[in-house]
């Protein structure tokens, strides 16, 4: 469609990709582990004979090694087709299975939890109650605790643990603690952070969490929903009794064998990796702020915050306008929020709610081992050419 924009330097430029959030290239180790199981080992895993006791061997190894990172049971973790489905999953069993009426989130959330509990108010079937944001973006504690206080119903409390916008990240252990002190239900959307920072499930009051496994390197359309032990719900997608009668369905079989291996891969490089990428990420901050006049940052770049995430603001002028375009056309991959508003009119319910400045063009960069400095070097060059 825009073939016509390209000229011959454009087209034979290599693509530069800062859209980590959105997704990430599946790593070639985890394709090697996932082959085996897109050709020879193709069995229903529900068949009982010898192909398929192999695929559910294959599921059942993949569960506990998932479990074993996150420091869960493996009757806690459950694979489902990502965040989405989790995240509706345990947001629903709240309220039609533990009994909430009353859903305490954010203004900031995904869209899979905001749409989620906006449909269940729409039916009657809880209230909701937005908690406060502070002036950075992160969640007011003290409101948290005041709605739970005034709270006359059982509640749900579903906040993200980073957000994927603006890289803000919550305090899980503080946030579960509170949810224990008044008997609410927690659910933290984890899809930022799983395969992203250690966890310790075993020792944190949280209800639910969720994962995705295109986030860390892994495949896409498989997730997983970690169910805390001493609840019960009902299934959400009902027809079969796979993953123990809580998700019908013949299983993602190869894509759950690559969602361990990412999870595994991500877990044992985590020290060295978090601090390469969080250093991408602040050598940016730093030219940005050297190179283009009038740049700023949404959120908590520098303290609290996701080392993957920069979200930064432009002024608004007749060339940054156009910037994403700008910038895709010279080959450069970023976002103007999160990948499901970059190309909606509305723009990102994010920056709206913690920045509604409409002289501002923003761009949220997201990095991954596979980049380095000279992508950075030479997006800050473009950038400078086209604002």
């Amino acid at each position: 469609m825009f073939c016509w924009l390209f000229d011959e330097s454009i087209q034979s430029m290599t693509r530069i990709y800062f859209d980590n959030a959105a997704t990430t290239s599946l790593d070639p180790a985890v394709l090697d582990a996932m082959m085996p199981y897109l050709t020879s080992n193709f069995g229903n895993p529900s068949s009982i004979y010898s192909y398929g006791r192999e695929t559910r061997m294959a599921i059942e190894n993949a569960r506990k090694s998932v479990a074993k990172i996150l420091c869960a049971h493996p009757a806690e973790i459950f694979f489902t087709s990502g965040g989405t489905e989790s995240s509706n999953t345990a947001i629903t069993a709240s309220v039609r299975d533990l009994g909430c009426k009353h859903i305490i989130t954010s203004a900031i959330e995904h869209h899979a939890t905001l749409h989620t509990v906006a449909y269940l108010q729409s039916k009657g079937e809880a209230t909701v109650s937005y908690v406060n944001l502070l002036p950075g973006g992160h969640i007011d504690m003290a409101h948290l605790e005041k709605l739970l206080t005034e709270s006359n119903a059982k509640c749900l409390v579903t906040l993200m643990h980073a957000n994927n916008e603006i890289g803000n990240m919550l305090d899980l252990q503080a946030t579960g603690e509170l949810c224990k002190k008044y008997g609410a239900v927690f659910h933290s959307d984890t899809v930022q952070t799983v395969g992203h920072f250690p966890f310790d499930l075993h020792n944190t009051h949280v209800d639910f969490i969720t994962g995705a496994g295109h986030k860390f390197h892994g495949p896409k359309g498989v997730g997983i929903l970690y169910i805390s032990e001493k609840i019960k719900i009902s299934p959400f997608v009902h027809g079969g009794s796979q993953e123990r009668n809580m998700r019908a369905g013949t299983e993602n079989l190869y894509g759950i064998v690559g969602f361990a291996k990412a999870l595994e891969l991500a877990s044992a490089a985590y020290e060295t990796e978090s601090g390469y990428i969080g250093g991408l990420k602040m050598y940016m901050m730093e030219q940005l702020q050297k190179n283009i006049e009038g740049v700023s940052f949404n959120g908590d770049p520098t303290g609290k915050s996701l080392y993957t995430v920069l979200s930064a603001n432009f002024p608004k002028t007749d060339k940054s306008e156009m910037l994403l375009f700008s910038l895709d056309i010279n080959n450069i991959c970023a976002s103007g929020g999160s990948a499901c508003t970059s190309g909606a009119e509305q723009g990102s319910h994010v920056i709206r709610a913690i920045n509604n400045n409409t002289d501002q063009v923003t761009v949220r960069f997201s990095f991954s081992k596979n980049n380095n400095r000279q992508e950075v070097d030479n997006v800050i060059n473009k950038l400078r050419e086209l604002i």
